[in-house]
């Protein structure tokens, strides 16, 4: 629920007014841009499993991979939330740091697909793909009901910050999820 709600606190409202109202986009811009970046995250997503190798049955991943992507997954809005309080200019900073979460953010949300079936019970697996799903739109429904109000309120700062805690949250939830035994 963390994971989703963390990238739509950030991208479903704030985002787009930014674009819009702070950087002057107009609306074929705006939508361009973010219709890209879908079709862009898409591809990472699908790319993923090859990248993480996912199945193979060779260092399969666990919930410590699950942690570590998390935790990289938290500096990058912290790290935007920063850099947009320097002077460098306010649209390289998002669209880079857009692109960076692109990327680390597809990695995670196919490691949890991934995780979600290997942790699944065998007599139970339609159950716990859909908790995950459901858990997965709250998170999309949180994240969209606050970007708009913390975006109104605060600025997308502060859209920013909410984001790296949930995935903060994330990485602390992540800590708690089955680990292979090490091998000597």
């Amino acid at each position: 629920m963390l994971l989703f709600g963390a990238r739509d606190v950030w991208f479903v409202v704030a985002l787009p007014v930014f674009l819009a109202q702070t950087l002057g986009w107009d609306s074929w811009q705006t939508g361009g841009f973010l219709a890209g970046w879908i079709i862009a995250y898409g591809f990472v997503q699908a790319m993923a499993p090859r990248l993480q190798n996912l199945g193979s049955g060779q260092h399969s991943p666990d919930g410590r991979s699950a942690m570590r992507w998390a935790v990289l997954l938290t500096v990058i809005p912290a790290t935007i939330a920063v850099l947009l309080g320097t002077t460098l200019p306010a649209g390289a900073v998002l669209i880079g740091g857009l692109m960076i979460f692109g990327v680390v953010f597809a990695m995670n949300s196919a490691l949890h697909s991934f995780l979600i079936v290997s942790y699944a019970r065998d007599d139970g697996v339609s159950l716990d793909v859909g908790f995950y799903h459901m858990a997965n739109a709250m998170g999309r429904l949180i994240g969209t009901l606050l970007s708009g109000w913390l975006f109104q309120t605060a600025g997308l700062a502060a859209c920013l910050w909410v984001s790296a805690l949930f995935l903060l949250l994330t990485s602390v939830v992540s800590i708690g999820l089955p680990r292979h035994q090490q091998t000597r």
